[in-house]
């Protein structure tokens, strides 16, 4: 396990990350990357298909901008929803069609193209002082074997997001450990209030609550060793926050009809200030603070309630630098491909922090005045991290990232015991 130091001058943060993937390489050198001034068209994929997307907006600033400055490159963008994204580029990469560019998450499941030599290695475009415009160790979960293959443009940790003004309405008491969580669900639920929401028909939401509750009681490392296969999922904290996690189902701690329901639509009642709790991933900030937004100011950014018992710490996060973007090694126009991510990851960064959509992972130069106050509190909670570990379906290869979100919805679904959930995820270790 890795544990690198990310010092964020403009943000005054530091982040600790737990990583299982080599760390970053380094090299010195002319600029390979030399554009030249020839008419070309760049294919770009991305995933914020979605206005509900805080990153979309600020994002299609970023590549109108690139096209502005750079008139000879036209880009040919394709947009497609997270789930249906996940498809969509593993059958481009099987079929050897990715586009020049694209957004990928990193960890194992950016290691699984790496190593069928989909992905270009930018090692020899990183000699013009790119690298030193990063954070240190953002690049971590794009390294592999010292080669760089990506760029990030934002990192993001999980959040418990909590409507202050609905447990004051209601004098019900904002959940610090997990019993009082339970609490708080059973006081909602008595009142004809959801407690909280999930879009679990895509998967990749339900992982942001289990995640969290298994870095909590089984501590970090536990969790990190399990995901590289150099320990077990059938631990007493991985078991026993499965138990949890289903307790909360048992209690109707969740949306109606989740199952049924994308993340844009489960999010909705949360927007609309009916539903007061919610865990995800910080760019949710972005969407609390537009103008039209009903929770607007009524929003508080925590970290997860403790779990007694436990032995993970309040201050032990899940998330880190898990997206970037990606550039494809059978591109025909190498030299623009790389130019093209560097602007985009570089601006994106800068551009998504002020939108409350993510946490510059470049060296950017902001208003720190225009950062709006969800995303200031939570740099203010990663102030005090000692560990993120990285999302579990993101650090895990491909295949078996598939096999624990599909474990995680039979579990949520109530289709298997705790115990059998953590056998079944075991069987990925075997192989």
């Amino acid at each position: 396990m890795n544990r690198i130091l990310k010092k964020i001058t403009t943000l005054s943060v530091t982040l600790l990350l737990l990583t299982s993937i080599a760390g970053c390489g380094s090299s010195s050198g002319d600029n390979g990357d030399k554009a030249g001034s020839k008419q070309v068209t760049l294919k770009l994929w991305h995933i914020w298909a979605s206005d509900s997307e805080s990153n979309r907006k600020p994002f299609l600033k970023v590549l109108d901008d690139f096209q502005k400055a750079n008139p000879n490159i036209k880009l040919d963008i394709d947009e497609t929803e997270a789930k249906a994204y996940d498809t969509k580029i593993k059958t481009a990469a099987a079929a050897n069609e990715l586009p020049d560019v694209f957004y990928s998450q990193a960890g194992g499941y950016l290691k699984s193209f790496v190593d069928a030599g989909k992905v270009l290695d930018l090692d020899d475009y990183l000699k013009d002082g790119t690298k030193e415009k990063l954070l240190p160790g953002v690049l971590t979960n794009m390294t592999f074997n010292g080669k760089v293959y990506g760029l990030p443009y934002t990192q993001a940790t999980a959040v418990f997001f909590v409507n202050k003004e609905m447990f004051d309405k209601n004098g019900i008491k904002i959940p610090e450990n997990f019993s009082e969580l339970i609490t708080a669900v059973k006081a909602f639920r008595a009142k004809g209030i959801t407690p909280m929401t999930v879009g679990a028909k895509d998967e990749w939401p339900t992982t942001q609550y289990f995640d969290i509750m298994a870095v909590r009681d089984a501590g970090p490392k536990a969790c990190e060793e399990a995901l590289n296969k150099k320990g077990s999922y059938v631990n007493p904290g991985i078991i026993d926050a499965a138990a949890k996690f289903q307790e909360l189902v048992k209690l109707k701690a969740f949306n109606d009809g989740a199952l049924g329901l994308t993340r844009d639509e489960s999010e909705m009642p949360f927007y609309e200030g009916k539903i007061p709790m919610y865990v995800n991933g910080s760019w949710t900030a972005g969407n609390i603070q537009k103008e039209d937004c009903k929770v607007k100011g009524k929003i508080l950014a925590l970290r997860f309630p403790i779990i007694e018992g436990g032995k993970g710490d309040i201050n032990d996060f899940t998330g880190g630098a898990a997206e970037g973007f990606y550039v494809s090694s059978n591109t025909k126009h190498k030299a623009e491909a790389v130019k093209l991510l560097k602007y985009i990851t570089e601006n994106h960064s800068r551009e998504a922090y002020l939108a409350g959509a993510g946490i510059p992972t470049w060296n950017v130069s902001v208003d720190e005045s225009k950062i709006d106050p969800l995303t200031r509190q939570i740099v203010k909670n990663l102030k005090q991290a000692k560990t993120t570990t990285l999302w579990f379906n993101t650090l895990l290869e491909s295949n078996d990232s598939d096999t624990y979100q599909k474990e995680l919805t039979e579990l949520f679904s109530l289709k298997v015991t705790p115990k059998k959930f953590a056998e079944d995820l075991q069987k990925m270790n075997s192989k």
